[in-house]
């Protein structure tokens, strides 16, 4: 599978690493049409996001697979075959951060997309792009592309399948790009927005077709 967007070089992301990857996905997705909704308090938005993403970040770690860019200008949080995003302790202690940082409703409706989230992962074993973020400083320079297409090199690699969710319409034909189909669509019920699933068949490498 060829790619209009150019790998750029990318290492896999460390414990010294989690405070910048952090940034990086809370200015990443303070106006996502997911995301920026619910968190509703603007001023506090971003504090209250950080905190969610810092768990989600620091859990992630357990896996090789956290790539970023050399100073994590921008960055793709992959979760393996067999793999999640938290553990059962984990999962707890996020709901315990939530409702101490926000309401007991906004707590609920952020828990809400995340079970939705979960109910439309595929069976079948895959590589889960769960977060992909650029810095507002370094938006437009094509590190968020570049850090999924060198992504998809190592996954393919391995001749996995990939699947992520997109959250923002205009970002799917740029995963179409890279190979990724809608897979199917399910609606946020708190805001009405439409999340589209997307799938990325094993890719079978050059070597294997000569």
């Amino acid at each position: 599978m060829t790619s209009e967007y150019l790998p750029v070089p990318a290492r896999v992301a460390g414990p010294a690493d989690i405070d910048a990857v952090v940034a990086t996905l809370t200015t990443a997705f303070f106006d996502d049409p997911v995301w920026g909704p619910a968190f509703p308090d603007a001023d506090r938005r971003a504090v209250q996001a950080a905190a969610m993403w810092r768990v989600y970040v620091t859990s992630a770690l357990r896996y090789p697979w956290t790539l970023v860019t050399e100073k994590v200008e921008a960055a793709a949080v992959w979760i393996p075959p067999g793999g999640t995003e938290l553990t059962h302790q984990e999962e707890g202690e996020l709901k315990s951060i939530l409702l101490g940082s926000t309401d007991p409703e906004v707590a609920g409706g952020i828990m809400a997309i995340y079970d939705r989230f979960e109910a439309a992962m595929p069976d079948e074993p895959h590589f889960y792009l769960t977060l992909l973020g650029t810095h507002d400083d370094h938006r437009g320079k094509g590190l968020g592309m570049g850090l999924v297409t060198e992504s998809l090199a190592r996954i393919d690699a391995l001749g996995a399948p990939a699947y992520l969710e997109s959250s923002n319409p205009a970002n799917n034909v740029r995963y179409e790009r890279l190979g990724f189909v809608a897979r199917d669509r399910f609606t946020i019920a708190a805001t009405g927005h439409v999340v589209t699933t997307m799938w990325r068949p094993a890719q079978r490498n050059s070597a294997e077709l000569a």
